[in-house]
């Protein structure tokens, strides 16, 4: 019988999501274009080690205690970063830096103890990448100004570029626990968006009008669960369990790593943009928090093509138009009221449900 997910592994998720909540709020606060950067770069590395803590706990049974406090070390450095994303770029970014290192040097001391001989080796090679990655956010952190910007966008590229440069021989996974670790974490991140209309809404009476919006609301984050949970994950594990080793782990790391970054991305953007806009949701948006919004739900949308592309799985077309048509709403918001631009898209995604079960 294959591993599924631990409670340690749970807990540890719960952690890494705290980070997406972090990542929203600098979203919130701000649409400029700086903002954006930073939510991409901050993400972006925060992805990559996420991914790598998912291959670990894939190689590695955390049953002993120390590697249960080593995997404990691992989520206070992913603690620590969360508490230093809002400032990162202001005067937390060299907490966020060895913050980092942290979650790295951890990684990298319970990868050594897979029961894979191959995987064991193996990251042995993978870890100067890492670390490097690591120090130039430290540097970067400490420096700060645009000597940061260009650090860490070097770290970005640097471990996203590592598969290319390295490869991946060496690395096997395990379906049913790869899927569903990142099933659930994925899940919690779209809960997200439910706790950003909260947020957003918490300070509105309870009237027909709330009711109204707060549903729609509710709606999009439903039309996002579904597109994504509506039977993919059965299908994606049976889908992998039919690949050779090498296919499997080449899908993984590009289903599930490179194609999950632009879906969280969107997550991201649609959570903050409606945190904002239900502060006041019948006010009209301005352009930029209504491109936030609708570039969120476009952006979940290439994410998902991409990764079922990469799975063989379903036949996205009406994902990828839906993609596009996601961005003609911005009008409605800017225009009219974030009320009218969610009610689009739930309109939108419904129609890609029901024209894909068709």
């Amino acid at each position: 019988m294959e591993a599924r997910v631990t409670t340690l592994e749970l807990f540890f998720d719960l952690v890494f999501v705290f980070t997406i909540t972090q990542l929203t709020t600098v979203l919130a606060e701000s649409a400029t274009w700086r903002q954006v950067v930073q939510v991409v770069l901050m993400l972006g590395v925060i992805w990559w080690m996420y991914g790598g803590y998912a291959w670990m706990t894939n190689a590695v049974s955390a049953h002993t205690t120390n590697r249960r406090l080593l995997l404990l070390g691992g989520m206070a450095g992913y603690f620590v970063l969360a508490l230093s994303v809002p400032h990162a770029f202001r005067s937390t970014g060299l907490a966020f830096g060895l913050a980092y290192l942290l979650i790295v040097v951890v990684h990298t001391a319970l990868f050594t103890r897979a029961t894979s001989a191959s995987a064991a080796r193996a990251i042995f090679t993978l870890a100067p990448f890492n670390l490097a990655s690591a120090l130039m956010l430290v540097i970067g952190g400490a420096l700060g100004g645009s000597a940061q910007y260009i650090l860490w966008a070097a770290a970005f590229a640097f471990e996203w570029l590592t598969p290319i440069i390295r490869g991946i021989a060496g690395f096997g996974v395990t379906p049913a626990h790869f899927v569903e670790r990142h099933g659930l974490v994925v899940l919690i991140a779209i809960g997200e968006s439910v706790i950003a209309v909260g947020i957003g809404a918490s300070h509105l009476p309870v009237d027909h009008g709330l009711v109204i919006a707060a549903t729609l609301g509710l709606a999009l984050s439903a039309a996002l669960w579904w597109l994504y949970f509506g039977g993919t994950e059965a299908v994606a594990e049976r889908a992998r369990q039919g690949m050779v080793t090498t296919r499997r782990a080449h899908a993984a790391l590009f289903g599930y790593g490179y194609w999950h970054l632009p879906l969280l991305l969107g997550i991201v953007a649609a959570a903050a943009a409606e945190r904002h806009a239900f502060a006041h949701p019948f006010s009209a948006l301005s352009w930029s928090r209504g491109a936030i919004l609708a570039g969120g739900v476009s952006l979940f949308l290439v994410g998902e093509v991409l990764f079922r592309r990469e799975l063989g799985i379903g036949r996205p077309v009406a994902r990828a138009a839906a993609a596009a048509a996601a961005l003609l709403t911005i009008p409605l918001g800017a225009g009219i009221s974030p009320v009218v631009q969610i009610a689009a898209l739930v309109a939108l995604l419904g129609a890609t449900v029901v024209l894909e079960s068709r």
